[in-house]
């Protein structure tokens, strides 16, 4: 089983610019899912934001971003990133998931999302926010 850690950079509605930016600066493959693709548009301006967005590069390089909904706080500088986590299979992101609760006040419950069969957020005792997942076709 593996598991690596990613950058997953946060925005205000320049997610999908900045994740072609990279992509160029890379190489590789974009993926998006917007708050629509999801069906969970809370504010219908913020429809097509970047709910989950992935460049993956050959060479390895991987960065996620996502546009931070109207009603979170955001500003540059500010929840400006989360660490990712994505495993392989359930059984050792579960495990990795219930490690980290220690003292964490949990965001969204580990469970399934448009992008992953397993996914999870997490704040920790020493305030860094981690996210948490299975990728689809992973094993699980």
């Amino acid at each position: 089983m593996t598991v690596s850690a990613t950058p997953h950079l946060n925005f205000r509605g320049d997610a999908r610019e900045a994740l072609t930016f990279y992509r160029t600066a890379f190489g590789g493959d974009l993926v998006l899912v917007t708050y629509a693709d999801a069906g969970a548009v809370q504010d219908p301006a913020e429809a097509d934001h970047v709910m989950w967005g992935q460049v993956t590069a050959r060479d390895g390089f991987r960065v996620m971003a996502y546009d931070v909904p109207g009603q979170l706080a955001w500003a540059p500088g500010e929840n400006a990133f989360f660490v990712s986590l994505r495993g392989e299979g359930a059984e050792e992101v579960t495990a990795l998931w219930e490690r980290l609760t220690e003292g964490a006040t949990v965001r969204r419950p580990l469970g399934p999302a448009p992008w992953a069969p397993l996914y999870g957020m997490l704040e920790d005792k020493f305030g860094v926010t981690w996210v948490l997942d299975v990728a689809y076709g992973a094993a699980g």
